[in-house]
């Protein structure tokens, strides 16, 4: 790879329903690192529907140069602690040959303004408590972790 993170910045690129078979093969990636299992059929559904309702959030291309390095993605929602809109980075994952290149420090800095349309009063993520090199980078872009609560998950809901 010739292009230098270090002085090439990396940028996020709003991604678009027309970006969708460029997103997906990321997605899988990511999914495929962390273990997610999720049905190619639902993976592909979820992001479709993702990039074609901006109101769930936005995703976007992490690019440097004309290369793209990964993707992140914001989950929007609403809550009435933080007195209005709220979302997840739900996901955030760069390529292995672009990892330790100071590239989700730039992307992490890059969110304030980007998701500036969504009009959040805060931005809450999930790290794996063994991962420590991604909770020190996430503390440096200045999230906290909420020592009082748990984030626990039903899945899958139905609605019972």
């Amino acid at each position: 790879m010739d292009i230098d993170a270090r002085t090439t910045p990396a940028i996020l690129v709003a991604a678009a329903p027309s970006d969708q078979a460029t997103v997906l093969p990321l997605v899988r990636a990511y999914h495929a690192f962390e273990g997610i299992e999720l049905d190619d059929g639902a993976r592909a559904a979820a992001v479709a529907r993702l990039l074609g309702s901006p109101a769930l959030g936005r995703a976007w291309l992490v690019q440097v140069g004309a290369a793209t390095a990964g993707y992140c993605v914001v989950c929007r929602g609403f809550s009435l602690e933080f007195g209005g809109y709220d979302a997840f980075l739900d996901e955030l994952f760069l390529l292995p040959a672009w990892r330790g290149r100071g590239i989700g420090r730039q992307v992490l800095a890059a969110l304030p303004a980007a998701c500036r349309d969504l009009e959040l009063s805060a931005l809450h993520l999930e790290v794996a408590r063994d991962n420590q090199a991604a909770r020190r980078l996430y503390g440096a872009a200045g999230f906290r972790a909420r020592e009082r609560f748990v984030l626990m998950t039903r899945y899958p809901f139905d609605g019972a």
